[in-house]
């Protein structure tokens, strides 16, 4: 039987930014940005990007940082394990066409997860 190590579970902080009113594909681009980065470098990155959504990432990459320390996990050497996308609803909007056709618009909405670890 093998033993299973419940330490990199320990050393792991995770934060969720749910219904995130923003394509899948340009919060990907935000997201790939800080994967693997040292917290303090992809906070000063998320700081200074001129990305409309980097405000949000970093609210929750500050949240994955205040799970680790509520965890009682070092933060002064933590980086960013992932940091991946997923989709969410899309609303359907109608927009009206010539002749009396419409077409849809749809809005997508997508979900982040940060998590950080040792």
């Amino acid at each position: 039987m093998i033993a299973k190590d419940n330490t990199a579970m320990n050393d792991t902080a995770k934060a969720v930014l749910r219904k995130v009113r923003v394509s899948p594909q340009k919060l990907n681009l935000v997201a790939s940005m800080i994967r693997g980065m040292k917290v303090d470098k992809a906070m000063g990155t998320l700081i200074h990007s001129r990305k409309r959504i980097a405000d949000d990432v970093y609210k929750a990459l500050k949240s994955a940082v205040s799970n680790a320390e509520q965890k009682s996990i070092d933060i002064s050497d933590l980086y960013v394990k992932e940091a991946y996308v997923g989709y969410s609803i899309k609303l359907r909007r109608f927009h009206a066409r010539g002749r009396g056709r419409g077409s849809t618009i749809t809005k997508p909405f997508s979900h982040l997860t940060i998590i950080v670890s040792r």
